[in-house]
């Protein structure tokens, strides 16, 4: 194995637990991406707390946490990531948009300061790297371990992710906003070739006119940007909290007709890139 996803939550905007996303998910949004023996996490939406304890009971010590950026659903789970509470874990945080509003150490504290959260950050017994990188930097994680970034259209900003390992790729590309018509040629200079882009589906084309400024597009625009950046495979992710398991059995289908390559994310779905 070189390369394994597992999407831990998929969900857009709030989670929903309900009886009518049960069989996509509810949680949102946070990807595991395992690479030999090196562990990268892309954000913390409420999938972070499953995730936390596949990481106690597979005892790894090491990870590294990358932000898209700090909207709700992209953060709310990780004051509820339990190896955050243990002294023999070590986590690297990075966050590419928020050098000039203090960093991410302080988004994060803010989010676990009273009257919002009992436990401050500070109580945890990790060891927390908070490390704020400018988007359009290649990380380096761990030895050996690259992964380019770069700047989204998202409000207050927001940063895509591509990870390239022992010849196999993945793209993880959300909160993102569109232009009918003008393909983000940021996005497919970032996801040229890959094995698998996770992108923003969060509408659908007919759904997108009036949600313009939002910040989101739509699965039809993520076929036409992998199609044109010969990537071999789309994931459609951070689903619209209204969009239930029988409107996305639907959008599967005809995702699957329009595009072979296209796949429908939902809540620890696995995939091994070879």
């Amino acid at each position: 194995m070189s390369l394994h996803v597992k999407f831990w939550g998929v969900r857009g905007s709030i989670a929903c637990p309900s009886p009518n996303h049960v069989v996509y998910g509810g949680n949102t949004s946070c990807v595991q991406v395992t690479l030999d023996d090196h562990t990268i996490i892309f954000d913390a939406g409420t999938g972070i707390r499953g995730l936390g304890h596949e990481i106690l009971r597979r005892d790894i010590r090491r990870s590294s946490l990358m932000l898209t950026h700090t909207h709700w659903d992209h953060i709310n789970g990780f004051p509820f990531f339990a190896p955050a509470f243990q002294a023999n874990r070590h986590f690297r945080i990075y966050a590419g948009h928020l050098q000039e509003m203090g960093g991410i150490y302080h988004v994060l504290a803010n989010q676990m300061a009273n009257p919002t959260f009992p436990v401050p950050l500070d109580a945890l017994q990790a060891t927390l790297e908070f490390i704020d990188f400018t988007q359009g930097e290649t990380l380096e994680p761990e030895p050996g371990v690259l992964v380019r970034t770069a700047p989204l259209r998202h409000p207050n900003g927001a940063t895509g992710y591509r990870i390239d390992y022992k010849g196999a790729s993945v793209c993880y590309v959300t909160d993102t906003e569109h232009i009918p018509g003008q393909p983000d040629q940021t996005i497919l200079d970032l996801i040229a070739g890959a094995d698998l882009v996770i992108y923003d589906s969060t509408y659908t084309d007919s759904e997108f006119p009036a949600k313009v400024g939002w910040g989101h597009s739509t699965w039809q625009e993520g076929v036409r940007l992998c199609r044109q950046a010969d990537a071999k495979r789309l994931a459609i992710f951070h689903h619209d909290p209204d969009h239930d398991d029988q409107f996305m059995e639907r959008l599967e289908e005809e995702a699957r007709t329009l595009w072979s390559g296209a796949l429908v994310a939902r809540d620890n779905l696995e995939l091994t890139l070879a």
